[in-house]
């Protein structure tokens, strides 16, 4: 008796495993580790060549890829902003009208979201787009780490870790109080 209900343990516990496997190999995005769709993102701030291949083009972004992007410094401090280009390539077509790229900050452990950037898509058939990113003060800070998350369909098909280097503001810690200020009235 208690080797046919073991049996039956087993043929359940296989049927069961067949059909996760089913699951995974059938449901739309469950593999999507596998074969599915993915991107390769490159941030520089290299002036972008406008009349090349696309090969050329991934090649010139992947060689001056930056890890750190610096900030501007031609305006004040409360008003800079760090420029970068964005070149995006899927390994093919998104097949939607839009894919959207979500900012983290990671600098003190778990993703913190600080911003989501649309992208449209003009031509269905096109895998690599090209994208001016600023990221402005006070939503991005400077000296932090972040990551950059490509998602289609709220699917997560690519990811790119960077870093923000700025001037912090400076706060020298004293105070200056006129004679008015500290002269107590009566």
């Amino acid at each position: 008796m208690q080797r046919k209900s073991l049996s039956r343990l087993c043929i359940v516990s296989l049927a069961g495993l067949a059909a996760l496997a089913l699951a995974i190999v059938f449901v739309p995005g469950a593999g999507a580790q596998r074969g599915g769709l993915r991107a390769n993102i490159y941030l520089t701030q290299a002036r972008v060549p406008t009349k090349t291949t696309e090969r050329g083009l991934i090649a010139f972004a992947r060689g001056r890829q930056a890890r750190v992007l610096r900030e501007t410094t031609d305006t004040p401090l409360p008003q800079r902003k760090w420029l970068a280009e964005m070149v995006t390539s899927f390994n093919r077509p998104p097949g939607d009208l839009e894919f959207h790229v979500l900012f983290y900050d990671i600098h003190d452990g778990p993703r913190r979201f600080v911003e989501d950037m649309s992208t449209f898509v003009n031509d269905r058939s096109q895998k690599t787009f090209v994208q001016r990113v600023r990221l402005e003060r006070p939503r991005f800070r400077p000296n932090r780490n972040m990551e950059l998350v490509v998602t289609v369909r709220r699917m997560e098909v690519g990811r790119q870790r960077f870093g923000l280097v700025g001037e912090e503001p400076r706060r020298s810690g004293q105070v200056d109080f006129s004679d008015e200020d500290t002269h107590q009235r009566d």
